[in-house]
């Protein structure tokens, strides 16, 4: 058995998104991917992280970052069952190991169990909340329901309205499924309405094994046995139609007011720096789960016995996070490209997506292309001219919300210009004083842009 306790080189900072109840939730949503977690562990298993787990997890994660802002992220399950009180002890201990260091705290919830305690405590404890919503209720009830299958909508939106009463942050994260997915800009008003500012489109994609024995019927992508891909999963091309609507929408009325998580990473692509999302970095692998007793998992979309790294009562964290193991499956996730991602043009912002959705086969006939290959590449492209644009009004301290004026004098004159690329990734593009502006307006920069 290889030693997981020598360490790799060392990343400053990694993160850990932790299960204090496991797998157990009050709700039975078709997708939750999660749910079915229980069958790793005994059947009297309590589900609850306890005092000591609890304690060791957050002096280990503090003392393991050499950053000076420790980020802790709670999710499950559904963590509002352990009850307020157990997150005063939480951040007690995170004050008394925090040795000078700042410690946040994201916290991930259906919203159904809200009250005003929890509402005053998250914003008395500056606790972002990720709120999950997937749209009206039309579209939000049939996959997010109860244990005794009545849709969950109405809850939520009494929970969403004790945090704006006691005005804790929260962004919001939508599950996009066969049903929403046709609906873009009905889900992305929606969101508005609520009040989100700031809004997560995850894709569901999963895979049912043929063989009803198997302890867990939604498999890795490794799993060699037969599986099919579940009826609720996202279409692949239809996920990037999806977030394309959403994005012409953003980029005429809402740049600066409301923020889209995967088109803020992918300027960030289009900057030339890479992506911050572990699902769009060349390498993962700096982002773990913990579950409620202790367990460490390469990932959260890889909780199966194969990519267990130990326990933390019995390996000390930073062991885990800098082994060779994790090393090797954070590495794996580049150097298995199938030939058609290695070649494509939108590589650099998407770098093959995450490898828990590389279950098909590529135009070279190689198993290991991302389900959602389609739809990335047909977003990323779509995008490109805007993202040019942005990336070059950020290069010149300009605010990249002049995205929208720029879009709308298109709009009007019924033309499309791309702004130039930059000569090399990373740099910015010089932009000459007799050159034409990048703005689109046909003047040269020195009387436009340039004179701003």
């Amino acid at each position: 058995m290889e030693d997981l306790t020598r360490p790799t080189q060392r990343p400053k900072a990694f993160h850990i998104m932790s299960k204090p109840m496991g797998p157990i939730c009050n709700l039975d949503c078709t997708y939750c991917y999660y749910l079915e977690k229980e069958n790793l562990y005994s059947k009297t298993d309590k589900f609850r992280m306890s005092g000591p787990v609890l304690e060791e997890y957050i002096r280990q994660n503090i003392e393991s970052q050499e950053v000076p802002v420790v980020e802790f992220a709670w999710q499950g399950g559904e963590p509002t069952l352990l009850g307020v009180d157990y997150f005063r002890k939480v951040v007690e201990l995170q004050k008394k190991y925090a040795n000078g260091k700042q410690i946040t705290n994201a916290f991930q919830t259906n919203g159904t169990l809200l009250n005003d305690e929890w509402g005053e405590f998250f914003a008395k404890e500056q606790f972002l909340i990720g709120l999950s919503v997937d749209g009206p209720e039309e579209l939000h009830d049939p996959f997010r329901y109860n244990k005794g299958g009545k849709g969950s909508f109405e809850q939520v939106m009494r929970g969403l309205g004790y945090l704006k009463k006691h005005g804790a942050e929260f962004n919001t994260l939508t599950v996009v499924n066969s049903l929403n997915q046709e609906h873009p800009l009905k889900v992305y008003n929606f969101l508005k309405e609520i009040g989100s500012t700031f809004m997560q489109f995850i894709p569901i994609v999963e895979r049912i094994a043929d063989d009803a024995e198997v302890d867990l019927q939604l498999v890795n992508p490794t799993y060699k046995g037969g599986a099919r891909v579940a009826e609720w999963s996202v279409d692949g091309k239809q996920y990037g139609v999806f977030l394309s609507k959403i994005f012409d929408e953003w980029v005429r009325k809402d740049v600066g007011k409301h923020f889209v998580q995967i088109v803020d990473i992918a300027l960030s692509g289009w900057l030339g720096m890479e992506p911050p999302l572990c699902i769009f970095k060349k390498d993962c692998g700096e982002a773990l789960v913990m579950e409620h007793n202790g367990d460490v998992y390469s990932c959260d979309h890889f909780v199966y016995p194969e990519y267990k790294l130990g326990n933390i009562l019995e390996r000390p964290l930073h062991s885990m996070v800098w082994s060779k193991p994790q090393k090797r499956f954070g590495e794996d996730k580049s150097a298995t490209l199938t030939r058609q991602c290695q070649d494509c043009e939108v590589r650099f912002v998407c770098n093959g997506g995450c490898p828990k959705n590389r279950v098909g086969k590529s135009i070279h006939d190689e198993f290991g292309q991302n389900y959602l290959c389609e739809g990335y590449y047909h977003f990323f492209k779509h995008i490109d001219p805007y993202m040019r644009f942005m990336a070059n009004e950020l290069r010149n301290e300009r605010p990249p919300a002049n995205v929208m004026e720029w879009v709308r004098a298109q709009d009007q004159s019924n033309t499309t210009f791309i702004p130039p690329k930059p000569k090399q990734e990373g740099q910015a593009r010089a932009i000459g004083r007799n050159s034409s502006c990048p703005c689109g307006s046909g003047k040269r920069y020195k009387r436009c842009c340039g004179k701003k």
